[in-house]
């Protein structure tokens, strides 16, 4: 009886403190986590339930508003901030080994004497190799604090005995920029991955290094990236666009009109521009290219972006964990809204009570709805209404909002190459590691043999051996040979093997010159502007 007391003085606190602050909802809510916490018959874990009452709470709202652990929220922000702390290597899992890839330039593992094809098997006292420990077992072992030191014992080819190296962690630099380079005489190609902290700064350094070799054009490729930072998509769109000119604008419920100007001192504002999207291109990719297509400075090249206008604003918990909240949606220069249509992701209730497929999974779904409607390889398959429509801020050409950036150019997507044989190879890690062995048994004589990357991309060659070595592991992994298709992926598959190795060899840049010579965007891209198509479409001067 005492017990019972003690509670319901508890719970009337409780309902008084409730009464001092927030809604009849919120005292609610406060009131029926009391409850449970302290009466329900079998203990409840009280982090747990609070955790599953916020997602619950979230999934009704938006797709991109969610929910992140302490753990989560650490792994988020690492390839946003532009560093993590660890040892400094590019590595990939071979048969239950760790393989050293490439050292980190100037990194930690590098400056000890780690070299590309080392095989780490012991991290401390503990053994990695030949024990079935997962990618992330290995990877908390040996990422860890800056300055703190851990022991690493090496295999290294040519070598009779196990190496040991101490190597003290540093803080490692994530790239934003996979790719930089004079793609044709006066006409240069950057590739960015994400929008994070320090991808301005890289651009810059990359644009100005490339002007020095004579660029006058710029292909800036967005394929694939997801977005990241606003600020760092509006540092971005700053280097194209003249003083004043609008980049973007946010606007919410209780959040106002927020606006956002180029400052007029970007290093690129003369000169052609094409910016190459396709359906992964996302949110501060989207706003980068709607800013560049609004004001008329350069063509959008690809395929229709993926449609992510809506803005989220970190909230940090005490314990680490996050919520990211949608608060605004954003708007292109020209007053497009791109966010694609969305319902609540809540689960929704057929007449018999039985869950519908989720709306989470409906919107997941939208890119498989455009391959099935055709719009991957027709442009004539998307259809905007005329509600949505807006005109370019300098030149009055027709733009539309509603989901996506719809590129100036169309560039269907290529399945010519792909087969059913072709991708097993990929899902089951076949090429990967085929390149891998191949590395590690010919590094010398490639680097021997190829000191430049331009005498790699113009001699080297996949070779019958390589492919028979293919075909082997493909039939240990019982991938079931079909010629059919195998000649059909012939071409793609001898492409990404060359790409592979060159990135083994130097890095990604030399990954995507390679890539790039079967990429029907970049072909597209560098047609427009060898051609009269660009003056046409925005009335410049070439």
């Amino acid at each position: 009886m005492r017990k019972i007391f003690c509670f319901l003085i508890a719970l009337c606190a409780v309902m008084a403190q409730a009464q001092n602050f927030g809604t009849d909802a919120l005292r609610k809510l406060q009131m029926a986590e009391f409850a449970i916490t302290n009466l329900y018959v079998d203990k409840v874990d009280e982090n747990k339930l609070v955790e599953e009452a916020i997602i619950k709470m979230l999934a009704q709202l938006d797709p991109h508003s969610t929910y992140s652990d302490a753990e989560e929220v650490k792994k988020m922000n690492e390839p946003l901030q532009g560093n993590f702390e660890g040892i400094g290597v590019q590595f990939q899992m071979i048969e239950d080994t760790l393989l050293v890839i490439q050292p980190v330039s100037n990194g930690p593992s590098e400056k000890v004497g780690i070299l590309a094809g080392d095989r780490i098997i012991a991290v401390n006292d503990t053994a990695i190799a030949g024990v079935k420990m997962s990618t992330e077992d290995i990877m908390a072992r040996l990422r860890g604090p800056k300055d703190s030191k851990v022991n690493l014992t090496i295999i290294r080819h040519g070598v009779k005995d196990p190496l040991l190296f101490t190597v003290q962690r540093d803080k490692i630099p994530i790239l934003s920029l996979d790719a930089s380079y004079m793609i044709a005489p006066q006409t240069g190609y950057i590739r960015i991955n994400r929008f994070g902290a320090t991808t301005a700064e890289e651009f810059t350094t990359a644009l100005k290094a490339l002007q020095k070799k004579g660029m006058k054009d710029l292909i800036l490729d967005l394929q694939g990236n997801g977005g990241g930072y606003l600020n760092a998509a509006i540092d971005l769109a700053n280097e194209f666009l003249e003083q004043k000119e609008l980049i973007v604008y946010t606007e919410g419920r209780t959040a106002q009109r927020s606006e956002f100007f180029a400052k007029g001192n970007g290093n690129f504002r003369k000169g052609r521009l094409v910016v190459l999207v396709d359906e992964f291109s996302a949110s501060a990719s989207e706003i980068v290219t709607g800013a560049i297509q609004d004001w008329d400075r350069g063509v959008v090249v690809g395929r229709r972006s993926f449609g992510k206008g809506l803005v989220q604003r970190p909230i940090d918990l005490p314990d680490g964990s996050m919520i990211r909240l949608t608060v605004a949606r954003y708007y292109t220069p020209a007053g497009r809204c791109i966010q694609k249509p969305y319902e609540s992701t809540a689960d929704t209730k057929l007449s018999n009570g039985k869950s519908d497929e989720s709306n989470i999974e409906k919107y997941q779904s939208d890119l498989m709805q455009r391959y099935n409607r055709g719009e991957m390889v027709s442009a004539d398959s998307i259809h905007f209404p005329d509600s949505l429509k807006s005109q370019t801020k300098k030149l009055q050409r027709t733009v539309y909002g509603g989901g996506g950036i719809m590129p100036d150019y169309f560039v269907p997507v290529d399945t010519t190459l792909y087969s059913d044989y072709h991708r097993n190879l990929v899902a089951k890690g076949v090429i990967i590691r085929l390149v891998a062995k191949f590395i590690e048994g010919n590094r010398k004589e490639l680097a021997g043999k190829y000191k430049k990357f331009d005498t790699y991309n113009q001699k080297f060659e996949v070779d019958d051996q390589l492919l028979a070595t293919l075909r082997e592991m493909a039939d240990k992994e019982k991938i079931a040979f079909n010629e059919t298709q195998y000649n059909t992926s012939l071409p793609l598959i001898k492409t990404q093997l060359k790409a592979l190795i060159a990135r083994d060899l130097w890095d990604m840049n030399e990954y995507f010159q390679v890539m790039n010579q079967a990429n029907k965007s970049v072909e597209r891209a560098l047609e427009i502007l060898n051609s009269n198509e660009y003056k046409q479409k925005l009335n410049v001067s070439i």
